[in-house]
């Protein structure tokens, strides 16, 4: 069949267009395939699969982590850049003997951080809340300005996801250089053990893992050094770092307000919104976040569960026969939450097996764990990591030394020994031991809890009632645990059904609930404040219910290692208990085919436990009382000991102390432990407090309340002529003066003669400061010291005269000598 010219022209013309089709479509295809070239060229990143590989090993969470060879990878997605992180750098592993309180789970830096875009970098940024202003107002402007945050590191971006949703960045040298924000030597320790720099070839990252919250990584750094703390010979040291990075929460918790009537540890911010004409300082109270899981039945007042509990886990490491007593250390804080309306708050666990949770690690953030640390050192401690925008502790580990075992043990026998017959072994039953430990680890977890030590609750209750079985039984020997009232060292020997070793108390109930409660009218810390302070008002003027930091050091109601309201009366117990203990203390210590090591270790802190029972009546001298108030409650703040106690506690001085306590200088022991020693061990002991009690702040603290306070108060005047008197009463009483009172003699005169001729000027500091200090070239001080001395030196002329003992002569005649070198300066 013949095609019609007309349809020849038609196919023609259509094959023709397909073909021009076809070849611009080819040439287009080669178009891009140029431009996608060129494209590449000029494009800073690699393709996704050219830098995250099929050889990747990847773990998912907060981000994805890739491993390829040895060089790590995170995979941050944009939705995380410019969240905040907390980033809490810990010690996993460490050399022997590197710092006495630094062990495998310390903390050595926490701080927030967040990823933050900059072009083709990603900066690791350090976040303060030190001082803050909100966005939304003109003055944001100028603190952000005026606190640029540091940047710590910044990377390279190599790659983003294959949906774009995400950017890839090298991690590696992040924990394989010598980062210093996240680094396990303070600079302190890098100069002690003369480090060099990290060695590279001895650097390696061990492992990173992601989870839904947070990235662990543990890393291993080994430092060239010139002096390293062990393994002397191999001019190194290695440590592995752990590094714990949690998302902090987008729905904070709503803040608590600090009042320093209660105390508990705290997070400060300068606040440039407020409406005062000033920045003002906010401070928030440290704790866990507790909301009720059925708010109604909370509001009814019935007893309610937490959304989230806090749960403790025990250490692998943590001896099985101890494990109950640590676990009801930790649980018998739920007594106190349940005065808070929550149940079932805090509970101890048995550490995860393998098998249970493969990925449990005491390092890792998301637990809590009471670590069990081999070590010599004597000690427990009881960190936690907060949220530093309001205070919301995260998580926490408690610090268990193994050897802390060994001071309980020797302090149990030493104070409690004279009255309690289960004391007097070295041997001490096991059930005791534990209700030792239980009781250390319920201190540290109310440290974990965010109370602080609260020294002024052992003083709120009455000497003899610490004598009263039924009493110590019920409230036990301070009002919290929080205190440092370890044991009931007042107990005489006769008294029954004593309590011997501390309890949480009704301060510790008090506090809890005024931290814990739930209050849900109440929509703002501010809202809040009044509802506080009404609980506190409830209970003021009670010493149940009063808190002391222990600081300043001047008030003899807030002392460590103290019970009881009355110092002198306490002490002069704890001495005579003393007495009955060092008379049996080689009976109790030795063991027949073994050495004196043991009575060696005991009487050195037999003398220890006398020194505090002394320095806790020292204090009253000069002692001022600290009541905590607000403006709203009547009363002062601060009022001088009254004159009659500080003689009180000088007589006592004088009686305990400078008349030499030949008693502690047992010849039975010493001519086994430490010969010659008895004179230079009395010598010591007398100069030390003789020195505390000549405090150029303590004499400071006499003239002061005496020019501030209308009723009498102890005169400085009268003071050191009271002491004189004491020091050289053998002048007075025309008789001998033995060596020990001749070492005392010549400290009196040393210590005078440092106060007269020191140059050191620094400014009285007298309410709030950790220790009054004085200008003594201008304080009414030294006018009195050299009228005291001038006047002993005219009875020590008269008493040379007198004296028929050669030493008590050439003693005398020598003072003068030294007196009058002080005089002519």
């Amino acid at each position: 069949m013949k095609l019609s010219p007309i349809l020849l022209f038609v196919f023609a013309f259509l094959f023709s267009s397909l073909n021009l089709l076809a070849q611009d479509s080819k040439a287009e295809k080669e178009k891009d395939e140029a431009d996608k070239k060129e494209e590449k060229k000029k494009s800073p990143f690699k393709e996704y699969n050219k830098v995250i590989t099929a050889e990747a090993v990847s773990d998912e969470g907060l981000f994805t982590v890739h491993r390829v060879a040895e060089k790590w990878y995170y995979e941050i997605p944009f939705a995380t850049l410019g969240k905040e992180l907390l980033l809490v750098s810990r010690l996993s592993k460490l050399p022997s003997n590197l710092s006495p309180y630094l062990n495998a789970g310390s903390k050595m830096n926490e701080q927030v951080v967040q990823w933050e875009r900059k072009q083709n970098k990603v900066l690791l940024r350090t976040v303060s809340y030190q001082n803050i202003a909100e966005e939304e107002s003109p003055i944001y402007l100028s603190v952000k300005n005026n606190n640029l945050q540091p940047i710590v590191q910044a990377f390279k971006i190599e790659t983003f996801n294959e949906d774009s949703t995400a950017l890839v960045i090298e991690v590696t040298s992040m924990f394989t250089k010598d980062v210093r924000a996240i680094s396990g030597l303070s600079e302190n320790l890098r100069k002690i053990y003369k480090v060099k720099n990290l060695d590279a070839n001895r650097t390696f990252i061990d492992t990173i893992k992601s989870f839904p919250l947070n990235i662990e990584v543990k890393h291993t750094m080994t430092f060239n050094a010139g002096a390293p703390p062990s393994n002397s010979k191999t001019a190194s040291m290695t440590l592995q770092m752990n590094q714990s990075m949690i998302l902090l929460p987008e729905d904070k918790m709503q803040p608590r307000l600090y009042d320093e009537r209660v105390g508990w540890f705290s997070v400060s911010q300068i606040d440039y919104n407020s409406e005062a004409l000033k920045s003002d300082r906010k401070t928030y109270i440290r704790r866990w976040r507790l909301e009720p899981k059925d708010p109604e039945a909370y509001a009814r007042g019935e007893l309610v569960e937490p959304v989230k509990p806090i749960v403790y886990y025990l250490d692998p490491a943590t001896p099985i026969k101890w494990r109950p007593y640590f676990k009801q250390g930790i649980e018998d804080w739920n007594e106190c939450f349940e005065a808070a309306g929550f149940k079932n708050v805090i509970s101890a666990k048995d550490p995860p097996t393998p098998e249970e949770d493969p990925e449990f690690s005491p390092e890792d953030i998301r637990y809590s764990v009471v670590r069990y640390v081999a070590s010599t050192t004597r000690n427990a401690v009881g960190p936690s990591v907060s949220d530093p925008r309001t205070g919301e502790i995260l998580e926490s580990d408690i610090i268990w030394y193994h050897n802390h075992l060994r001071s309980y043990r020797n302090r149990y026998l030493l104070e409690t020994g004279a009255a309690n017959p289960s004391a007097r072994t070295l041997n001490t039953p096991e059930a005791e031991i534990g209700e030792m430990m239980r009781r250390v680890i319920s201190h540290e977890i109310g440290h974990a809890l965010g109370l602080p030590h609260n020294m002024k609750a052992s003083s709120a209750y009455p000497v003899d009632s610490l004598r009263s079985g039924a009493f110590t039984q019920k409230y036990g020997v301070a009002t919290t645990i929080m205190d440092y009232a370890r044991y009931n060292y007042v107990a005489q020997p006769g008294d029954e059904n004593i309590r011997f070793i501390r309890s949480i108390g009704p301060y510790d109930i008090y506090s809890i609930n005024w931290g814990y409660r739930y209050i849900p009218t109440a929509k703002s810390a501010a809202e809040e404040k009044p509802i506080l302070n009404s609980w506190i008002k409830e209970h003021e003027g009670n010493p149940v219910y009063m808190f002391g930091s222990g600081y300043p050091r001047f008030d003899p109601d807030a002392q460590t290692e103290n019970i009881g309201d009355d110092p002198v009366k306490a002490s002069t117990y704890g001495i005579k208990n003393l007495k009955y203990v060092g008379e049996n203390l080689m009976n109790w210590t030795t063991t027949v085919g073994e050495d004196y090591e043991d009575l060696a270790e005991l009487y050195g802190e037999f003398l220890s436990v006398w020194n505090r029972y002394i320095g806790h009546v020292v204090t009253i001298v000069g002692g001022v009382h600290q009541t905590l108030k607000s403006s709203d409650q009547e009363g002062a703040v601060y009022s001088p000991v009254p004159k009659n106690e500080q003689q009180a506690a000088l007589q006592f001085l004088n009686r305990e102390v400078f008349q030499t306590p030949k008693w502690l200088m047992s010849e039975t022991i010493l001519s086994r432990i430490d010969y010659p020693a008895a004179v230079e061990q009395v010598r010591r002991l007398q100069v030390r407090h003789l020195n505390s009690l000549l405090d150029e702040g303590r004499m400071q603290r006499l003239i002061e309340s005496d020019f501030l306070f209308e009723k009498p108060t102890y005169q400085l005047d009268d003071f050191l002529t009271d002491v004189r008197k004491m020091i050289w009463s053998e002048v007075y009483e025309n008789s001998s003066i033995d060596i020990n009172r001749r070492n005392l003699q010549r400290a009196y005169l040393e210590k005078v003669a440092d106060l007269m001729t020191e140059k050191e000027v620094s400014n009285i500091r007298i309410f709030r400061g950790y220790r009054t200090r004085v200008d003594l070239s201008q304080s009414d001080i030294r006018p009195l010291l050299r009228a005291n001395l001038q006047t002993l030196d005219q009875q020590l002329k008269k008493a040379a005269k007198r004296s028929k003992d050669r030493m008590t002569t050439i003693h005398l005649e020598d003072c003068r000598e030294r007196i009058a070198e002080v005089l002519e300066d």
